[in-house]
């Protein structure tokens, strides 16, 4: 089975509001999805306002220096493969302005191995399984603790 997400970074004011809240996010990406005509200009509005553009060269050059050495990864016109053959892993991420794609398929040790990096890059990575309805982020957000 083909795993799909989609990465979004959200508004850290956003991310810390919902946090706990996440199905109302997962809810609005599945709506717009499946939208067309005004809806789908409206919920693409709603996207635009919650998430931030992702700063595609951080992201490349972190990808490169923390996972360029595995064996089993591979760099090529801006998308990287993990094959992991002792695992059974396999795991695709592309970069783009907007958003981040991972395809994986077999065990998760591929797929986590992007996970792990991206988290440390930025706090509030959402990521999207619109086809099997899971979702989360990859850093979970502490709940303030207001005193």
């Amino acid at each position: 089975m083909v795993r799909k997400y989609q990465l979004y970074l959200i508004e850290d004011e956003f991310a810390a509001h919902y946090f706990g809240r996440e199905r109302l996010f997962f809810q609005l990406f599945q709506e717009h999805r499946t939208a067309d005509g005004e809806l789908k200009f409206i919920t693409q509005k709603q996207i635009s306002y919650i998430t931030k553009r992702v700063e595609v060269l951080k992201i490349h050059q972190l990808i490169q220096k923390q996972l360029g050495k595995i064996k089993g990864f591979k760099a090529d016109h801006g998308a990287y493969t993990i094959f992991l053959s002792g695992k059974l892993s396999t795991a695709r991420l592309e970069v783009f302005q907007d958003l981040l794609t991972v395809e994986a398929e077999g065990s998760y040790e591929a797929e986590t191995a992007f996970f792990e990096v991206l988290r440390k890059c930025e706090s509030s990575f959402l990521a999207l399984d619109l086809d099997h309805e899971r979702y989360g982020w990859l850093k979970p957000i502490k709940e303030r603790k207001f005193i």
